[in-house]
């Protein structure tokens, strides 16, 4: 399946997954070997757990890549069909302090040691708030694999145990929200990227993400690869024999396009566009509009799938600029054309195609 969403996914699961590995970047989705055992058993992608023979039930504990405010949860236990586990519950923390325990790896067959039980009871996790208490899984079949439940907390969370009820298996477990930071130790002369993910910053809608997801832009980091980036499917509305103008700008009918929310209002001074890995399929061109929304517009926004009306007010940011393959673009002073503060940002690519990374560097400010 293609990195969009189904059709009956909640909407959270556009926002970004606080707790991948590689911090919002696609995670692969899980595989199954046929025939394929180790020392220990039949080899399953995902965390599985021994059958337990002692009191009490199997749990891990998950920092999180970007601290922030859970929306939502996403648990996949395919293929874990007479192995899944039956129940989880979900338990979190705001831990001001970086923890350190040791070293675990990911070694097949390992389990827990005396001084990693020591280590961890120094957290007292067992006490932390649920947000999820003990609810039922459902095997890893395909039409029964995916469970999703919604998070109404707003306050902020670092790290997570993820408790299993007694032991058995998941394939996949996200976290998806909104990254939180601590504003007001950010000083009114620091430049920020207020697009990242980092600072808060998410996608709000978009109008295609056949092959990865707009919100893989706002990620930390350049790219691992095109999975690691927004790219969408080729526009059916091509015309047969493509035409430029005197800049090398495609003359199209279509475009596909994102938009986001920023991590604070700001004045944008510095972008950046890097179409890193995308050799052959990179847009032709690319334009960034911007504009100022309260919560009540953007909720109106959102409900109208982003249907483009007046009170919009969509300011261009950085005018249409034709884009080349496999490389950063960087824009700043007279090469943008907004200097107000705003809210919100457009991406438009034409025709369509991938980009790897988004960065708008400025300066917080408050709305007037």
């Amino acid at each position: 399946m293609s990195s969009s969403t189904r059709e009956h996914d909640p909407e959270f699961v556009q926002m970004n997954n606080l707790a991948c590995e590689s911090v919002g970047a696609k995670k692969s989705d899980p595989e199954f070997k046929v025939g394929l055992f180790t020392e220990y058993g039949k080899w399953m992608d995902g965390w599985e757990t021994r059958r337990k023979r002692i009191p009490g039930h199997d749990w891990c504990i998950i920092e999180l890549g970007v601290p922030g405010v859970i929306h939502g949860f996403h648990v996949d236990t395919r293929f874990f069909t007479g192995n899944y586990a039956p129940r989880i519950s979900v338990q979190v923390a705001c831990l001001q302090e970086k923890i350190l325990l040791p070293p675990r790896g990911d070694r097949i067959g390992s389990a827990a040691t005396e001084e990693d039980f020591k280590a961890v009871e120094r957290l007292h996790s067992e006490k932390w708030e649920y947000l999820l208490k003990m609810t039922e899984l459902t095997p890893g079949y395909a039409e029964s694999c995916h469970s999703y439940f919604h998070v109404t907390s707003k306050d902020r969370w670092t790290h997570i145990r993820l408790n299993m009820y007694p032991d058995g298996g998941i394939a996949r477990f996200k976290v998806y929200g909104i990254g939180k930071r601590d504003w007001s130790l950010c000083g009114p002369n620091d430049l920020e990227d207020l697009l990242s993910m980092a600072n808060g910053s998410v996608c709000l809608g978009y109008s295609d993400a056949h092959y990865g997801h707009p919100r893989n832009l706002i990620g930390l980091g350049r790219a691992a690869d095109m999975g690691d980036g927004w790219e969408t499917a080729r526009r059916l509305d091509r015309p047969p024999i493509l035409k430029a103008d005197e800049k090398g700008i495609l003359q199209v009918p279509g475009n596909e396009w994102t938009v986001f929310r920023l991590g604070h209002a700001g004045l944008i001074t510095h972008l950046e566009i890097d179409t890193n890995h995308f050799k052959g399929n990179a847009p032709n061109s690319c334009k960034i509009e911007a504009c100022v929304l309260t919560p009540k517009k953007e909720e109106e926004r959102i409900k109208d799938k982003w249907a483009l009306t007046p009170d919009d007010k969509w300011k261009t940011l950085l005018p249409v600029t034709q884009l080349h393959p496999h490389k950063r673009h960087f824009f700043e002073g007279t090469s943008l054309s907004l200097q107000e503060v705003i809210t919100h940002v457009k991406i438009t690519i034409a025709p369509d195609g991938g980009v790897s990374r988004l960065r708008l560097w400025g300066f917080p400010r408050q709305l007037p």
